[in-house]
């Protein structure tokens, strides 16, 4: 049972990254999987999650500028991340479990992958 987070970067501000978390071992559309991130010094936070059902769910600085999406038949989701800032700069990391009871609070995830990290130029 594995998820394997890939495609962070180097980007100038106001630019665009996809991360993809795939899934392997396990079904994901059985889960909830959200996206957090932990930048230097701060504690880890939410910044979306998409639940079994497909519903999604944004943190406020995100929103507007951050999709997830799935692909079912990878196995994967994905984090479109558009209008890039600075403080964006963090190591991403994707997390599944079945029912989180707080969806973007990373103490409620049983799973985790590896982080990518993602650093935005100004």
């Amino acid at each position: 049972v594995q998820l394997q987070a890939s495609g962070g970067g180097l980007v100038q501000a106001g630019g665009s990254l996809r991360l993809s978390c795939a899934a392997s071992g396990f079904t994901f559309d059985d889960y909830d999987i959200g996206w957090f991130r932990q930048a230097p010094g701060k504690e880890r936070e939410g910044v979306s999650c998409m639940t079994s059902d497909g519903s999604t769910y944004y943190a406020d600085s995100v929103k507007g500028r951050f999709t997830i999406s799935s692909d079912n038949a990878k196995n994967t989701v994905y984090l479109q991340m558009n209008g890039l800032k600075p403080e964006d700069t963090a190591i991403y990391y994707c997390a599944a479990d079945r029912y989180p009871p707080l969806l973007l609070r990373p103490y409620d995830y049983d799973l985790w992958g590896q982080g990518t990290q993602v650093t935005v130029s100004s």
